[in-house]
């Protein structure tokens, strides 16, 4: 039985899933003076799940240019689908470019990137082909008119739950883009930071932070709102305004904190297919970010630790 829009919240639904889970967005390369690394929240997502055993197909689009092999490359080898990375002829790979001023990093994410134009057709043909289970798609990849509408028409074809995990990075970001996802999403995933913005953004006035998001649930129909708070957990607010915290019981040594809001929208979604209480996709969500902050970079280069973690959970 699939899940449907809308009852995320019961969780004593029977689930069959085929583990497809549709991640649409950006693949973005930091260029740093020296080399170069492969990112972007979507593909951290999308690599994220593959390592724990899931289907995801990461729907983009690349340019015609040494990254592209370079993605590919790094698909292949995790053995990842790639019938979702499109190819423009004109523009280049995602890139951001970063300067380093006495050991600070600057990131200047650049206009005008192939992912800024991923086709609605192509999109619409492989979201019809897998049919997903979760849908995932974030703010970035909705600056550029082609991609909202390619975004628009992958919401429209998939008859599933949609996880909006919020990414706002300056100045790629307005009032209309964060409200316009409120209104497709089901399940939203923010920091307490964003959680501010995006109350603002939606004319919300309360100031509390589980105020903000009980006003958020009922202006957007939303089912669940999940809130990262850093080292101190995260919490939870679904649509019978029951909330959740969980604090960060296992705390890796740290060496950067790159990708752990990736790290662990990825684990929340695969609790979500393996019918986890809220409580478990917490705790195991929270676990596996604070891991991901004890490795340098957004993307552990050795697949034990998803073993590791796959067994104990």
């Amino acid at each position: 039985m699939r899940i449907v829009r809308k009852q995320l919240n019961n969780e004593s639904t029977t689930h069959s899933f085929s583990n497809e889970i549709a991640v649409f967005g950006e693949v973005l390369a930091d260029m740093f003076p020296d080399k170069y690394v492969l990112g972007g929240a979507p593909f951290n997502v999308a690599r994220h799940l593959r390592g724990f055993g899931m289907h995801p197909v990461f729907i983009t689009r690349t340019g015609q240019d040494a990254l592209k092999d370079e993605l590919l490359n790094e698909m292949h080898a995790r053995n990842m689908e790639t019938i979702g990375v499109q190819h423009d002829p004109v523009y280049p790979t995602g890139q951001v470019k970063v300067t380093l001023v006495e050991g600070n990093a600057d990131y200047e994410i650049l206009p005008d990137q192939a992912y800024d134009f991923i086709h609605a057709g192509m999109t619409h043909m492989i979201t019809m082909a897998i049919k997903p289970e979760i849908a995932y798609f974030g703010t970035l990849a909705q600056r550029s008119v082609k991609s909202r509408l390619a975004l628009d028409r992958f919401l429209s074809d998939c008859k599933c739950p949609r996880f909006l995990d919020i990414n706002l990075r300056k100045p790629w970001y307005s009032k209309h883009t964060i409200t316009r996802s409120l209104r497709r999403a089901d399940v939203v995933k923010l920091n307490e930071d964003e959680l501010t913005v995006v109350a603002q953004a939606a004319a919300i006035t309360a100031k509390d932070p589980e105020a903000q998001t009980d006003a958020l649930i009922a202006k957007f129909d939303l089912t669940e709102v999940v809130v990262t708070c850093g080292a101190k957990g995260a919490w939870v607010m679904n649509q019978g305004r029951h909330v959740t915290h969980a604090a960060v019981t296992t705390q890796a040594k740290l060496v950067d904190t790159v990708g752990a809001g990736d790290a662990f929208a990825a684990v929340y979604m695969l609790g979500m297919l393996n019918g986890w209480d809220i409580p478990r996709r917490l705790e195991h969500a929270n676990r596996f970010a604070s891991e991901i902050c004890g490795v340098r970079g957004a993307v552990p280069e050795d697949m034990h630790l998803y073993t590791q973690l796959r067994q104990a959970w």
